[in-house]
């Protein structure tokens, strides 16, 4: 059964990017604040502002204001963005070269600070140097079965480690010192600063697009064998139960308490809490899906989309309207660590007296009296 979790809401309409010109396709993006960066095949950087919008009767729409955009001079695709906000800065790969530009005019920076030979990169949202100033980038490198780590100043790049791999990897995520990699055959957890290996699970790279993102400190999220979203820690142990996703998931995103994958079809939402798929909404032509500081954005080649979750409290009373009393206090519960000490105090005592109500008119009394008292 479904719950209303989120609503898709436009906020980069094709003509504001591309106007006529139908070979263009957005291939990747980034959000920061209010501050949304698109890179595109044809080796432009738009940035726009985000304005989100509450209506009187509380629908939530996006105002995107184009600010500028930027070729790059090459004609290769902008393959992907990541936003530095500490150092003002813009991480950009096209053509296996990471650049640094201002996040502000899209200008590199003036000493040219560049890293060369990378197939793919992401930052270490748990860095190890402590330095406010830097942010630390792992890429995988175009030299075979290498990883490398850099430090990222704000002018300046600065190798930190090279890493050999026991097979080709061709994806990564980074918490602290331990990667989470996708090899061609397996998923393994590497500490790279002891070299110390722990292997996951078989998984071949070849049939399907392999998935690992940093979930929290310490833990991922895979696509594993038999279309299970699989939970990992940098132990090697799972602390939750897998979820059950399609075969052909190509993107997956968290927004707490939920799990959101993308197919070719559809954007599906499954409960961390009880691995039950919750919402399914139907999304054709998706590429992208990745969230951003809460804000989960999914993207066709030509649109930019916002999965706008809807409040917590609203959809435990929907769960509460249709009598599914055991789904509403799972949420509930759940919903602690988003809602301040005080007010969720307030709001359970109310949820679970709604709920011995529901179950006393269902003649469950034992049930009653435990939610009563």
């Amino acid at each position: 059964m479904s719950v209303k979790a989120f609503k898709l809401v436009s906020a980069v309409e094709r003509e504001m990017l591309m106007g006529d010109k139908n070979y263009i396709n957005i291939e990747c993006i980034e959000c920061c604040g209010k501050n949304l960066y698109i890179g595109t095949n044809d080796c432009f950087i738009y940035h726009f502002l985000l304005d989100e919008k509450v209506s009187t009767a509380g629908k939530i729409t996006f105002a995107a204001t184009k600010q500028l955009h930027k070729y790059l001079g090459l004609k290769k695709p902008v393959s992907e963005l990541k936003a530095a906000s500490a150092l003002t800065r813009l991480l950009v790969l096209c053509d296996n070269t990471i650049t640094l530009v201002n996040m502000m005019n899209l200008e590199p920076v003036p000493t040219g600070a560049r890293i060369k030979g990378a197939v793919t990169f992401t930052l270490n949202e748990n860095p190890v140097s402590g330095d406010p100033f830097c942010v630390e980038v792992c890429i995988i490198s175009v030299k075979r079965r290498t990883i490398q780590m850099f430090m990222v100043f704000e002018d300046r790049v600065q190798i930190v480690k090279e890493v050999f791999t026991p097979e080709q990897p061709c994806a990564v995520a980074v918490d602290g010192y331990y990667l989470c990699l996708a090899l061609t055959t397996q998923y393994i957890i590497l500490n790279y600063n002891t070299g110390v290996s722990q292997d996951l699970f078989p998984y071949c790279s070849d049939e399907k697009r392999p998935i690992v993102k940093r979930i929290g400190r310490q833990e991922f999220l895979l696509a594993g064998p038999g279309g299970l979203g699989m939970f990992a820690t940098v132990d090697g142990i799972s602390q939750r139960a897998p979820v059950h996703w399609s075969e052909n998931v190509i993107g997956a995103a968290l927004c707490f308490p939920y799990v959101v994958a993308l197919d070719d079809e559809f954007i599906t939402v499954h409960s961390m809490l009880d691995q039950q798929q919750k919402q399914t909404l139907p999304f054709k032509e998706g590429h992208i899906l990745q969230d951003f500081e809460g804000k989960v954005i999914v993207a066709t080649n030509k649109g930019v989309y916002i999965l706008v979750p809807l409040p917590l409290e609203k959809q435990i009373q929907d769960l509460l309207a249709s009598h599914r009393v055991e789904e509403a206090l799972v949420l509930a519960k759940g919903a602690r660590r988003n809602i301040p000490k005080e007010k969720f105090q307030v709001m359970y005592k109310r949820i679970l007296q709604q709920a011995g109500f529901i179950q006393f008119a269902q003649l469950q009394f034992l049930e009653a009296k435990e939610l009563f008292r």
